[in-house]
């Protein structure tokens, strides 16, 4: 079992950074794969940034240069930096680990203001 506790949000007005952070239980984290995804009103949960236990990160192509994924494995904690935030990135943000089965965390607001 693996928990999932993420921070970080908050209200932001565009062109400001956040650093959000998702802390995991479980002896486990370092051999998934951790990613965030974001979902705004009315909308579907989709992928913005994702790291593998080896490091390999992926980005949406809306965050790309922008937002930087890492991990601290001797933390059980994955990071998310955003930079240079705009409006559309306004949504709540969930933390997932993926190594055969699927966790998520609660989830934390970010809203960014024009």
């Amino acid at each position: 079992q693996v928990q999932l506790v993420e921070s970080g949000g908050g209200l932001v007005q565009a062109g400001g950074s956040l650093r959000l952070s998702c802390a995991a239980s479980g002896s486990i984290f370092s051999i998934g794969r951790m990613g965030w995804y974001r979902q705004a009103p009315g909308k579907q949960r989709d992928l913005v940034a994702s790291i593998s236990s080896g490091g390999r990160t992926n980005y949406a192509d809306s965050v790309k240069g922008r937002f930087t994924i890492s991990r601290d494995n001797t933390k059980n904690t994955v990071y998310l930096q955003m930079n240079s935030l705009k409006p559309e990135d306004t949504a709540v943000y969930y933390c997932n680990y993926l190594w055969g089965l699927e966790y998520w965390g609660q989830g934390t607001q970010v809203t960014v203001s024009s």
